[in-house]
């Protein structure tokens, strides 16, 4: 195909539509998304290097780039046409870079980047007459993050194989949007309700109109939340108020200005989205990105929102234009300002300064939009069209009505309050939903009319209890906000990050709010205890400045990558020399609290005295499947719990039941193969194994006697593994001699003979001069034959029969080769 105009875009959607409205002159094809990435292994990215990075093209975008290539050969000019933010740009660069090795662009006199906010005819035309060049600080910033989380996952993530049984990964953003959860469950966990009493009476006026008043004043002093601290209290204030004879003090009549609502940016879409429709923000997106891309209306296809991953609250001037139109149309003059409303960005770290999330034309109602659109497309293309025009119309007008109640002695205060909508302004429209709390009972609640002076009588009054309330968990929608003020993340990542800890089962969602699982729990209790800088909410947020300054050319990106690596590399080397016991008492030190439970004095004795036997202390533990509590007095007293099974003596009694619900353990991933390893319970006792799957995929060895489960760590395994392990030559036969385990301990073996190593040595550190020395003083044995043999005994865990033979020199058992006297 020769086509002199070449436009390469992301998507094929997107492509299909900027054809049309392009023309024949324009061939327009699609990257696909990322067309290379970070291969995920050691070396993508090198420190010492001035942090050279190695790309690898997807298997996905092979095919795509060789199409684009061959085509770009005959071509004169070049469009890269990607999405308007980072990720667009760094795309473009991917794909430019790919077709420049391939020596695809050698007759191309032109290379444009262009960029749509709107796949409309008019933004895609207009675009096109205003190319630019590829944006170098915008990729330099890509680069530096990109660099950032592969050095952070591919440095971190294996210090917690190694060190945190079960813990699968940690981000450099996700790590920090986990301990926000497990922090806000630490204080739910903490939080001790407290009691408290408001008296609320039941008036009628002197035209026996009914309403409500709260006691406000006693004595002389302002009621504060928690002076009424007893019925006894409440009961007797509510005597005092049926027993008074009350008038109306004063009422206070003015009005309030309530303003309308910014038009969305991606966290408030998000938001928005989660509170009124239930939506997850992956959702949420997904659906925006096939709003943004276009809807076939009528035969032609058309993007009807802008662009969706945006900081900006802006509208342009030609759209501003419309919706007042629209306004006016739909309201009335009334609703209109005089001037259009301007909005301030108020998110912290604001970087995609690109206009709002708005419809592309707000002459497209969401009615009208009905018959084009799936129910989860309409529903979210009306919240913007409604949220965007709202947020260009007049102010509401509130009447706030405050009436203050005496008794005639002066010794107590009633209040009530109410409000009613004089204008409704932008509330015709739409109104914002809350996180985590109530509508304010006094809105739109009507007060009968009062004047000064009236009296008033209470013909009812009492004491409501109430309890205060723990914080809440985070919902998507007040977890993306907090990221938000805190300066941590950006409205491209959200969605991905909320995404990976569920993914990674760190958190679960129920009823639509966040609980962290005891993995995530664990995971941000070792980050804190080991990598506290760098779950700090203040050097995440300040980092993500320095970040955004590489994007507008403020700073330079491998500076800011050499200083942040020179200490985190130093922490991540020194945590790969902690021992699992160190890490035990770091973590059952910060997360008592959340799984042990305090007693009356405050302590939590009660909760970690062993149930089983006298005198044990149970304290956190951790394996593949979790946390759980084990006893101080290991081996000898069994007892486990499993903290996600409950604390019913059911689930705690029994060894072995409690042994199932703990083995296999993981214990780390092996530095060289990267199979995962696995402290495991056989019919036989208890062995270490390397890998999972078929005979041959998979290593075993048995622990040593006198080794037990609690002292198995993962260097420990890692030993274990290695053997049989090869000592050296004998001095006289010159024959190898291997140290090894077998079903009946540790042994030494040289040529056929076979030698137990005693209780004295360790077969793990034993050197070929000391086996030397145990074999020379070897009782010599004969040579084991299959004669005499008395019967099978059982099947070893790794394959072959164990029988009990009678042989030259008394009874023997027999593994394959190997034989052990009894």
């Amino acid at each position: 195909m020769s086509q002199e105009n070449i436009v390469i875009v992301e998507s094929p959607a997107k492509a299909k539509t900027i054809n049309k409205y392009l023309g024949a002159d324009y061939y327009v094809t699609a990257s696909f998304g990322h067309v290379r990435d970070l291969p995920p292994k050691d070396g993508s990215v090198d420190p010492d290097n001035d942090f050279s990075m190695k790309w690898q093209v997807q298997a996905q975008g092979k095919k795509h780039l060789d199409d684009i290539a061959k085509i770009c050969k005959s071509a004169k000019n070049l469009y890269l046409a990607t999405d308007p933010d980072r990720e667009g740009e760094a795309i473009s660069w991917h794909v430019w870079e790919e077709l420049n090795r391939k020596g695809a662009l050698k007759n191309i006199q032109h290379i444009n980047r262009v960029v749509f906010h709107e796949i409309t005819k008019k933004a895609v035309l207009d675009a096109m007459q205003s190319p630019r060049q590829l944006d170098q600080p915008l990729i330099d910033a890509y680069l530096a993050r990109r660099a950032l989380d592969y050095l952070v996952g591919f440095n971190l993530s294996p210090v917690l194989w190694r060190k945190l049984p079960g813990a699968k990964s940690a981000g450099r953003v996700q790590s920090v949007a986990l301990k926000l959860i497990c922090e806000r469950e630490d204080e739910i966990k903490a939080f001790q309700s407290r009691e408290y009493w408001s008296v609320i009476a039941d008036c009628l006026t002197i035209d026996n109109k009914e309403f409500s008043a709260q006691l406000d004043k006693l004595d002389g002093k302002k009621i504060q939340k928690f002076d009424i601290a007893t019925k006894e209290l409440a009961d007797n204030a509510a005597l005092r108020v049926k027993e008074a004879t009350l008038f109306i003090q004063d009422v206070e009549k003015k009005q309030q200005r309530r303003n309308p609502f910014p038009p969305f940016t991606t966290s408030t879409l998000q938001q928005e989205a989660s509170r009124k429709l239930g939506f997850s923000a992956t959702h949420t997106m997904r659906v925006a990105q096939k709003l943004y891309e276009g809807i076939n209306i009528g035969g032609e296809t058309t993007g009807l929102i802008t662009y969706m991953r945006t900081d900006s609250t802006s509208i342009a001037n030609d759209a501003l234009i419309e919706v007042r139109s629209v306004i006016d149309r739909i309201f009335g003059v009334d609703y209109l300002p005089e001037k259009a409303n301007f909005y301030k960005t108020t998110a912290k770290n604001a970087q995609e300064a690109h206009e709002a999330v708005r419809p592309t034309s707000f002459a497209r109602q969401p009615k009208e939009m009905a018959a084009f659109l799936d129910k989860d497309q309409l529903k979210l293309y009306g919240l913007i069209w409604n949220r965007a025009t709202a947020s260009q119309m007049r102010p509401a007008i509130l009447d706030i009505v405050g009436v203050n109640i005496a008794s005639d002695k002066g010794d107590l205060i009633l209040r009530a309050t109410g409000s009613t909508v004089n204008f409704p302004g932008f509330l015709a429209l739409y109104t914002e939903d809350v996180d985590d709390s109530e509508q304010n009972d006094d809105d739109n609640k009507k007060l009968p009319p009062m004047n000064k002076g009236d009296r008033i009588v209470a013909k009812e009054c009492n004491g409501n209890q109430h309890f205060t309330q723990p914080p809440p968990r985070y919902s998507e929608a007040s977890l993306v906000k907090r990221m938000e003020e805190l300066g941590i993340g950006r409205p491209s990542t959200y969605a991905s990050i909320l995404r990976v800890l569920q993914d990674r089962d760190y958190v679960k969602l129920e009823k639509r709010r966040f609980i962290p699982e005891d993995r995530g729990q664990l995971v941000t209790a070792f980050l804190k205890s080991f990598f506290q800088q760098y779950v700090d909410y203040d050097f995440t947020a300040k980092l993500e400045d320095q970040l955004d300054d590489i994007s507008t050319g403020q700073s330079n990106w491998r500076d800011i990558l050499s200083a942040f690596w020179q200490d985190f590399y130093k922490n991540t080397t020194e945590a790969l020399d902690l021992q699992i016991s160190d890490v035990r008492e770091a973590l059952d030190a910060i997360l008592s609290p959340y799984f042990f439970s305090k007693d009356a004095d405050g302590s939590d004795e009660k909760s970690r005295r062993c149930p089983r036997c006298d005198g044990g202390r149970l304290s956190l533990n951790f394996g593949k499947f979790g946390a759980y509590a084990s006893c101080s007095n290991y081996p000898d007293c069994k007892f486990t719990r499993q903290f996600n099974k409950g604390n019913s003596d059911a689930d705690a009694d029994g060894a072995e039941g409690d042994d199932a619900n703990i083995y296999p353990m993981q214990l780390g991933v092996h530095p060289d193969t990267e199979k995962e390893i696995f402290l495991k319970k056989g019919p036989y006792g208890f062995y270490v194994q390397m890998g999972e799957g078929k005979k041959d995929e998979v290593k075993r060895s048995a622990l040593p006697k006198g080794m037990t489960p609690g002292d198995v760590t993962f260097e420990k395994a890692l030993k274990l593994l290695s053997l049989p392990r090869l000592l050296g030559q004998h001095p006289d036969s010159k024959e190898d001699v291997i140290a090894s385990i077998g079903p009946y301990g540790p042994y030494l073996k040289v040529g056929s003979r076979y030698v137990s190593i005693g209780e004295g040595d360790d077969v793990l550190e034993i050197g070929i001069n000391r086996a030397v020395e145990v074999i020379a003083t070897a009782p010599e044995k004969g040579k084991a034959t299959t004669q005499g043999k008395i019967k099978d005994i059982g099947t070893h865990p790794d394959g072959g029969v164990i029988a009990v033979y009678k042989g030259r020199y008394g009874p023997y058992v027999k593994w394959g080769k190997i034989n052990a006297t009894i």
